[in-house]
């Protein structure tokens, strides 16, 4: 049987956040499907904290992972002023709202100025900052500025549409809607012509 939480008032009141650490993950589930006026007991929730638990310790990795590491043996040395584009990433994140998902593609290019990555890394490097809690704001400019930070290209410009749960479920209900976030840094943000470029590839299915 899990340990029974104090109420949320007393949560808030007397017990610092490490204290937490000493309370599982499937326990809080547990207590949560309680809460709810559930019995975490019947069979269909016997074993849910446990399946909760492991969703979210993957759904949440990013926190664990570092990027220098991850990127490592993936930086080249190479003589290409040309734009790269990786387009139709799959993003998969949480809101860190209402914790509900958002999901849909993401696109990136950049100028090369000496270096450049391994094709295969860059949706690793969605990834990476996807398995956080997120909003798409903050998303899109942090794989810009790692790109920005990793090789010191021209150029670089991200954008991502997505479909946020927290939107289509709940509030609004608009189950059509999506959103899209850019970040252009350098050449992108400077030239009307290099932006353009990449929004029309990235658009007309020629990539």
């Amino acid at each position: 049987m899990a340990t029974r939480l104090p109420k949320p008032d007393s949560l808030a009141a007397g017990r610092r956040p490490a204290d937490l650490g000493r309370v599982s993950t499937e326990e809080l589930v547990h207590e949560f499907l309680a809460r709810l006026g559930d019995d975490p007991a019947r069979e269909g929730l016997e074993r849910t904290p446990q399946r909760v638990a492991q969703a979210f310790d993957y759904l949440t990795s990013g926190y664990r992972q570092d990027r220098d590491r991850l990127l490592h043996g993936a930086l080249f040395s190479v003589n290409y002023d040309e734009m790269v584009i990786v387009k139709d990433i799959e993003v998969f994140s949480l809101c860190e709202h209402h914790l509900l998902p958002f999901f849909g593609r993401c696109h990136i290019a950049y100028l090369p100025h000496g270096k450049v990555i391994g094709l295969s890394k860059l949706p690793r490097l969605v990834d990476m900052y996807a398995r956080r809690l997120q909003v798409q704001e903050r998303l899109t400019t942090q794989i810009a500025e790692s790109i920005q930070e990793l090789i010191h290209p021209l150029g670089v410009g991200v954008v991502m549409e997505a479909r946020h749960l927290c939107m289509m479920m709940r509030g609004v209900e608009k189950q059509h809607s999506a959103a899209v976030t850019s970040a252009m840094l350098g050449a992108f943000r400077s030239e009307l012509e290099t932006r353009n470029e990449f929004l029309s590839l990235i658009q007309s299915g020629r990539v």
